[in-house]
């Protein structure tokens, strides 16, 4: 059985990668906020505005309970799934979680034109995201970092490097 548990900051290209693993491997690839949104009839940033932070986790944690049992699967989490509750853990239990890792500068040109979009960077003009950014990594690494594999994604920005990144994952995980 194969399940790949893919985690990291938003914009480091979890679902980008996970979808093209998904269509090497032929698997299907669930994204946990897509999946959030099915299932809830509501968006990420609606469930934020009405549930709050911590509202909204609850029900992110409930939702990875579904997903993490499917197997032969690839999922992509949120960007902070691994950092709440007991969600960590649960994800190594559950399958061969792999941590996109990519730096600040590398993740603030990718959110840039995401900020109306994500609830977390609302608004924030590009000095206040790139701190933020910096901030939330520093808090969030000690989680991150607890995943099975580590995959450098800096260069995440063709469809050759994508698919390198992905016989990279291929090998890494030996599927």
């Amino acid at each position: 059985m194969t399940r790949v548990i893919i985690i990291g900051y938003m914009g480091s290209g979890k679902t980008t990668l996970g979808r093209a693993l998904s269509r090497s491997l032929h698997l299907p690839f669930y994204d946990l906020d897509w999946y959030i949104e099915t299932r809830m009839h509501r968006t990420v940033s609606q469930l934020f505005a009405e549930r709050g932070e911590e509202g909204f986790r609850k029900v992110e944690r409930n939702m990875l309970h579904e997903v993490a049992e499917f197997e032969n699967v690839i999922i992509s989490c949120g960007g902070g799934t691994p950092c709440f509750f007991d969600n960590m853990d649960y994800l190594n239990a559950q399958g061969d979680t792999v941590y996109l890792k990519a730096s600040p500068e590398v993740l603030c040109a990718h959110l840039k034109m995401a900020r109306t979009e994500r609830p977390l960077i609302k608004g924030k003009e590009e000095g206040e995201l790139k701190l933020f950014i910096e901030e939330q990594l520093q808090l969030r690494e000690p989680f991150y970092s607890r995943a099975r594999y580590m995959l450098n994604v800096d260069v995440l920005d063709n469809r050759d490097k994508i698919q390198q990144s992905v016989e990279q994952l291929r090998t890494m995980l030996d599927i």
